[in-house]
């Protein structure tokens, strides 16, 4: 390490790693670059070697990305199953395509099986067989059943390793089980009950069986009622499980009933977390939004719903070219008709977020339909009718036309009740025809607000008989 150098690790190690996001700062990504472009990977992995694993993949994440897989091969003993599992899922399939077969298939069998498939599942078929052969039989089993299961399923985000004790031991037995089974997991909250057939009966937490007397069956102490989560659910649904009922972890069982697996809340909280992203980014058309996401595929996710656009706009403009005749004898109209669509398609952005969020959440179901409509229904005429007054006020003061104010208000009213009901009926109607209202809601909701609004001010002013 050269003497420069060697004075930037000791200001790096001297300094505090993080920002005040708690992200790595500069500085330090700086140094590891800078080891890595001399050489020095022994000055590299000191100062890598003491951070936490999150760290260690926000370094690939910050790093430019030609300089991340010579970060990765000077570092290469520390790139283990942790530090992949925490790594953006573009920065990692980028590192994965750079190792061998064997390498990944060493490190997916350092992680919990549903943070190995979630690196696999990426893969190419013929990389998938490649790595599925380099792995010991009993991994590769448990990997090719998750597979088998839906995407986005909880047979994929299960861990297979867990705790599962018959319901006639005793929890003497449990403990000299777990004291003396040096292969089971260490990461468990809960010891699951099973009967003869490998069904679930019940739970027991960690503390009951530490506090309760070792002569005490765990039948006895045990909770019967339980959140059981069947194999095929979708992970949406299973994060709403654990949302509404507060679990740590949940028992996952096949279509006969039998324990296959659990799901533990730290899998919840990144299901959450990107769904709630997810659906944000949808609604605005940009796809996944990830910053790490190539660039092609971005270009192409986001002009595919450019062009969706561009033609909802032309049937807008469509609308409009049916009142020519009124916008060459009333210019004004034309300055002002953006206003009256512009108005429409905020509230019916507002209404198809509260919407979309609640067909998420569940909130949202055939039992409480009608009078989330009505609910919506009331908001938008109470706002349309604040907001029709006060443009038509405005509108006076500022042109002096007494029948353009009236004309103007009465379209914003109307143009913001056709807002509410298209913020509501349309994400209910793709919901429906099960399509995704997150990702097809936005545009249909434009349409409808830009074309009502359009056809609302204009063929009043028509009917007015408005003139300038």
């Amino acid at each position: 390490m050269s003497e420069s150098e060697s004075e930037t690790v000791d200001l790096v190690r001297s300094s505090s790693l993080h920002d005040d996001d708690d992200r790595l700062n500069s500085s330090f990504v700086d140094a590891v670059i800078a080891c890595v472009e001399e050489g020095d990977t022994e000055g590299a992995r000191a100062l890598v070697r003491p951070l936490h694993p999150a760290d260690i993949a926000d370094l690939f994440e910050l790093a430019p990305k030609d300089m991340r897989r010579p970060i990765a091969a000077a570092i290469a003993e520390l790139l283990d199953g942790d530090v992949l599992s925490e790594m953006n899922e573009w920065v990692r399939d980028e590192l994965i395509d750079a190792l061998q077969p064997h390498e990944v298939a060493e490190i997916a069998t350092q992680m919990d099986t549903d943070d190995a498939v979630s690196i696999i599942e990426e893969m190419e078929e013929e990389d998938q067989r490649a790595v599925l052969r380099a792995m010991e039989p009993d991994d590769r089993a448990a990997i090719e059943e998750a597979l088998s299961y839906p995407e986005e399923s909880a047979g994929r985000l299960m861990q297979r390793d867990l705790i599962a004790v018959p319901e006639h031991w005793t929890v003497g037995d449990v403990l000299d089980y777990l004291r003396r089974n040096e292969d089971l997991t260490t990461d468990f909250w809960e010891v699951f009950v099973v009967d003869a057939a490998h069904h679930p009966i019940g739970t027991c937490k960690l503390s009951w069986i530490m506090r309760t007397p070792r002569s005490i069956a765990v039948s006895d102490v045990m909770q019967r009622e339980q959140t059981l989560i069947p194999v095929d659910m979708d992970q949406e649904e299973v994060a709403l499980r654990f949302q509404k009922y507060a679990l740590i972890s949940a028992a996952v069982v096949d279509l006969s009933g039998r324990l296959v697996g659990m799901i533990t809340v730290d899998d919840v909280v990144h299901i959450i977390q990107e769904e709630a992203g997810e659906d944000a980014l949808l609604l605005s058309g940009a796809g996944e939004g990830d910053i790490n996401q190539p660039i092609l595929l971005t270009i192409r996710t986001r002009v595919i719903w450019l062009v969706v656009n561009l033609g909802t706009a032309m049937v807008a403009a469509s609308v409009v070219g049916l009142f020519e005749g009124e916008i060459a004898r009333f210019a004004l109209l034309a300055a002002l008709m953006g206003i009256v669509s512009g108005m429409g398609g905020n509230a019916g952005t507002q209404t198809l977020a509260v919407v979309v969020r609640a067909l998420a959440t569940n909130q949202l179901t055939e039992s409480n339909t009608v009078r989330m409509i009505l609910r919506e229904f009331r908001i938008a005429g109470a706002n349309g009718a604040l907001l029709g007054m006060l443009i038509g006020v405005g509108s006076y003061v500022m042109y002096g036309y007494p029948s353009l104010s009236i004309v103007f208000g009465l379209a914003i009213l109307i143009n913001n009740l056709v807002a509410g009901l298209a913020g509501v009926l349309i994400p209910l109607t793709l919901e429906k025809m099960e399509i995704d209202p997150a990702v097809s809601s936005a545009v249909f909701v434009t349409m409808a607000t830009d074309c009502m609004g359009f056809f609302t001010f204009l063929g009043l002013a028509a009917l007015w008989g408005l003139h300038g």
